[in-house]
């Protein structure tokens, strides 16, 4: 049979890896200074753009969407194309891919710090920015698929599955999860309120971790494991039944997330049920990557890219092995909201993305410049630094974790907590940040290494070019089975078919646990007493959205005694109806605030925003000044509104008339309950006195932002009466 040749496109491949290296080093280092804001609070201290609540969101999007993401894209270009014997289907595809791609991340980076977010972890972009991640995502499977189909290898490797699996799956994620009603160009609201809303971020939030962080991952951990050591992947039947268990499994274990929490039980146990499943298939798949370089064990000890693939399953399989544990409900009331979560995501983000990138960036680079490593040394070194990184990273925050949890669920013999100020838990676990904060600058280090490492190997070795191959076209042949050809043999030359099945396999979790949550209005059982936020709580929500300030605080009671006490009557799901988004929180730096309404003054509240110490010492919360300098843009309250009405919120068209002078009555009394502390009077007296003599505008306290977040703080928990109220903790930040 006459060969064909053809090019292998290396260009685009150099390009998403030069991507990788560049915003690993960002997202790498918004992280490190992250780590030392809770050593530092106040380190940028009067800067809104810089603070903790606007770096947090940038520094997951830059590491998971910026880092990981432009490295699977260079990895499943450069395996795709060797794979199937065939160059990329479109050039143009692969360039728009690309630069769309960084257009993104460079679109995040500047709204993200400007407080444009839309609060979901892992999905704070807003509207217009989903849309266009929407399409490069659509671009990338186009692309993909087009390939597939003009292969001239018949049968697909086990890595294409996992690629079209990720590239159906994360659509799906995306597309659902930012169904969002515009108000204007850069803010929106979820289209679900509460409940609904976290069930449905979950599902997203848990499986961007599966499909995202995951799937594509094991694609790539099955091309460049086996050509690393040259040797066969283990087990090809192995193979078959990790790839379909994984995506039917994983779809489900979102729920674990919400362990009691208002979401209802069914679906809580339903998620458990799943994450316990699910260990079976991720280590099924752990297995299968290390027994591939069985017989190269020796090779393992002096090959630097074989050391950083061997971690990095390694890590795959503790964190596989962690979540089904976590989603167990009685470990998940000890580890949630807690740094043993940190703890957890870090060792699959650092170890499994961190490494498994590294090593393909030592094994493609030298391939692309047609030389060798430039240091093997070098390498050596950086696996060594990073490693013990991940170490003083993690097991800090494990124990940070244990302490957290233990300490907030002590009493004392008479029944009181023993610790009934949350920040006696934040001052015990400060030795354990600067430990974290240690381990990130290792690892960074270790990355700036391997940058020098690779521009050495660059500069040593020839420009990239295309690489011309040779296969045999594809001889087209029966779509029926043959009889002796197995049933998935057959399926793996009918990409369409597989890409279907792959469809059905991870809709019906979804399906199953999301439909009747959002459909059966019992689900969800209203409370009469719960009424939407007045026009300035609305503005105040949205304030407390645009400063993140969900990444430090919860607004969801747990039914434990520990946190009754501390905070209150636990959570209803009644409670959430007109939150759109929810506001529930992943993590506790500082306490919940689901019943803070009305257990500290307004002039608490402005004192906090100014200057967290004075209020709360040894606080690691840092200072935000500018909320109360900055006017109060009431512009688009009323289309804010018209869009909640839209979603369901029974506004009356006579509330949004007077939504202005209703704003300026509500603001208005907080501004004269303000007055009753004498220091603020004077302060406020003198300021308003200079501006006037000195010609300048001065803005009236009740046209501040902080009126309006201290409006909605003081809305928050006061729908439902509680008995004995006056006998919860009186907690500080």
């Amino acid at each position: 049979m006459e060969m064909e040749q053809f090019y292998y496109d290396n260009k685009i491949v150099k390009k998403f890896l030069y991507a990788t290296m560049f915003w690993g080093i960002v997202g790498m280092s918004v992280g490190l200074l992250l780590a030392f804001m809770f050593l530092f609070p106040n380190v940028t201290d009067g800067i809104s753009w810089l603070s903790f609540g606007r770096l947090r969101p940038l520094h997951t999007n830059a590491v998971i969407f910026a880092f990981v993401g432009n490295a699977i894209y260079a990895g499943v270009y450069y395996s795709t194309q060797r794979l199937l014997k065939t160059r990329m289907f479109s050039d143009a595809l692969s360039n728009i891919n690309f630069w769309g791609w960084q257009f993104i991340i460079v679109l995040a980076a500047i709204t993200l710090p400007l407080g444009y977010t839309s609060s979901k972890e892992y999905a704070e972009l807003e509207w217009p920015i989903d849309i266009a991640i929407a399409i490069i995502w659509v671009v990338f499977g186009w692309n993909l698929i087009g390939t597939i189909l003009r292969r001239r290898q018949r049968h697909m490797y086990v890595a294409i599955w996992f690629y079209l699996a990720t590239f159906v799956t994360v659509a799906v994620l995306h597309i659902f999860n930012s169904l969002e009603l515009p108000v204007s160009a850069l803010k929106s609201y979820s289209v679900y309120a509460g409940v609904q809303d976290a069930l449905v971020q979950w599902w997203y939030g848990h499986n961007a971790v599966a499909f995202f962080l995951t799937t594509p991952f094991l694609g790539l951990m099955y091309y460049f494991v086996p050509k690393a050591a040259n040797r066969p992947v283990y087990s090809y039947r192995l193979s078959i039944v990790h790839f379909w268990s994984l995506i039917f499994i994983y779809i489900w274990a979102g729920p674990h997330h919400l362990l009691y929490s208002s979401l209802p039980d069914w679906a809580q146990n339903l998620g458990v049920a799943f994450s316990v499943m699910l260990i079976a298939p991720s280590w099924g798949g752990m297995i299968n990557g290390l027994l591939t370089l069985r017989g190269a064990w020796d090779k393992v000890r002096t090959d630097p890219v074989l050391k950083f693939m061997v971690v990095a399953i390694t890590g795959y399989g503790m964190a596989t092995f962690e979540g089904p544990m976590l989603s167990l409900k009685n470990v998940n009331a000890i580890a949630h909201f807690s740094d043993w979560i940190i703890a957890h995501v870090h060792v699959g983000a650092l170890a499994w993305n961190g490494f498994l990138t590294f090593g393909m960036i030592y094994w493609m680079v030298p391939k692309l410049t047609k030389t060798k490593l430039w240091s093997t040394g070098l390498a050596n070194l950086h696996f060594w630094i990073g490693t013990l990184g991940i170490i003083m990273y993690a097991l800090p925050m494990y124990v940070a974790g244990f302490v957290q949890a233990s300490m907030w669920k002590q009493f004392n013999p008479d029944g009181t907590l023993t610790y009934g100020n949350f920040l006696e838990t934040v001052n015990e676990i400060i030795p354990m940040y600067w430990m974290r904060a240690i381990g990130g600058s290792l690892f960074i280090l270790g990355t700036f290494v391997m940058l020098y490492n690779i521009i050495k190997t660059i500069q040593s070795g020839s420009k990239v070019t295309d690489e011309l191959a040779e296969a045999a076209p594809l001889q087209k042949v029966t779509r029926f089975r043959t009889a002796n050809e197995g049933y998935h043999t057959w399926l793996e030359r009918r990409p369409v078919k597989l890409t279907i099945f792959a469809t059905i396999a991870i809709l019906i979790g979804g399906i199953v646990q999301i439909v009747p949550t959002i459909m059966v209005k019992s689900n969800i059982p209203t409370i009469t007493s719960v009424k939407p936020y007045t026009p300035l709580e609305l503005e105040g929500r949205d304030l407390y959205i645009r400063e993140s300030c969900v990444s430090c605080h919860s607004q969801m009671i747990r039914p434990f005694r520990s946190e009754v006490e501390r905070y209150g009557e636990y959570s209803k799901a009644g409670e959430y109806v007109y939150d759109h988004p929810f506001l529930w929180g992943s993590k506790r730096t500082g306490p919940d605030l689901m019943r803070i309404g009305g257990k500290y003054s307004d002039n608490w509240h402005l004192n906090h925003f100014y200057d967290p110490q004075t209020t709360s010492s040894g606080s690691i919360m840092p200072s935000y000044k500018w909320l109360i300098k900055n006017k109060l843009d009431r512009s688009q309250t009323e289309d804010k509104m018209n869009a909640m009405v839209s979603l369901g919120v029974p506004y009356t068209p006579e509330e949004i008339d007077r939504a202005q002078q209703w704003m300026d009555e509500q603001a208005t009394q907080i501004e004269k309950n303000l007055y009753t502390d004498p220091d603020f009077a004077k302060t406020y007296e003198a300021d308003k006195k200079y501006a006037k003599e000195n010609g300048l505008d001065f803005i009236e306290m009740r046209d501040r932002e902080v009126v309006a977040l201290i409006a909605y703080i003081q809305r928050l928990g006061t729908d439902i009466k509680v008995k004995n109220q006056e006998n919860v903790v009186q907690t500080k930040e």
